[in-house]
């Protein structure tokens, strides 16, 4: 994914949502980072860790240039992208990693913390509303239990074993027949990654019996919202065919919709 500099700008430009009031002077309420950059916490989080310095974020972004133009809405997308913390703005990143999930924020970011004179880009403070959902770590580094299923992993007769990440907020389980969105990140024991869909951003739309037998098996047992980790065995990953990873392979999936009937 490029830097929010150049790639959600051009998206977005024709867009137009009202600037808010305080667009060109901050509240006196306002406070400012170490970085410089001037923000107001306008809905407190629900809690848990700040993302990593390095983590990809599941956030939702409204941005105004100085003229009230809008650069940015997210809010416009079926669902909100996963962007990695390393490629954002420096006014942007700073803020992010201050944040606990739920938390919502209105930022004023110096042009040197911004787009920095680029070229076609909103000059000057840019002013942004923030909503972080969620953060993952960079799956180019795999987990540290990638080797094996650990004790607290639940192993089910087929030899697919998996833990819970994150619990989910749905009460539905999709079908072996389902259209369903996911991301997910796929190891091999030795940790090597060998697929990601949070590298591209968005989620990918698949059916589930049109995947590995692993997954036909696992993704029923998820609710919308929900990240699991699976260790799925080679006879029920890709059974050694060539040209796709061997042995025991390791995914972490989050199950991001349903589609309806």
């Amino acid at each position: 994914m490029m830097r929010l500099r150049t790639a959600f700008c051009v998206s977005f430009t024709a867009l137009a949502f009202a600037a808010p009031p305080d667009l060109r002077v901050p509240p006196a309420e306002a406070l400012r980072t170490p970085g410089g950059v001037t923000y107001r916490v306008i809905q407190a989080g629900r809690g848990g860790a700040s993302p990593g310095p390095k983590d990809f974020v599941r956030a939702h972004l409204t941005g105004w240039g100085s003229d009230g133009a809008t650069f940015i809405h997210t809010r416009s997308l079926d669902e909100a992208p996963y962007l990695s913390l390393e490629r954002l703005m420096p006014g942007l990143r700073e803020s992010l990693q201050a944040m606990v999930p739920g938390e919502q924020r209105r930022i004023w970011v110096p042009e040197a913390l911004a787009f920095a004179g680029a070229k076609g880009r909103p000059a000057g403070t840019v002013v942004m509303d923030l909503e972080l959902l969620d953060s993952v770590p960079d799956p180019s580094q795999a987990p540290p239990d990638v080797a094996a299923p650990p004790p607290d992993a639940t192993t089910l007769r087929s030899g697919l074993a998996f833990r819970i990440l994150k619990p989910g907020s749905g009460t539905a389980h999709p079908s072996r027949s389902s259209w369903i969105s996911v991301h997910y990140s796929g190891w091999t024991t030795d940790g090597k990654l060998f697929d990601s869909s949070l590298k591209k951003g968005t989620s990918v739309p698949l059916q589930v019996k049109g995947t590995i037998e692993g997954w036909i098996e696992g993704l029923p047992l998820m609710v919308v919202g929900e990240r699991r980790r699976f260790w799925i065995p080679e006879k029920l990953a890709y059974r050694g065919a060539s040209g796709m990873p061997k042995g025991m392979l390791v995914f972490d999936v989050e199950l991001m919709g349903i589609a309806p009937n």
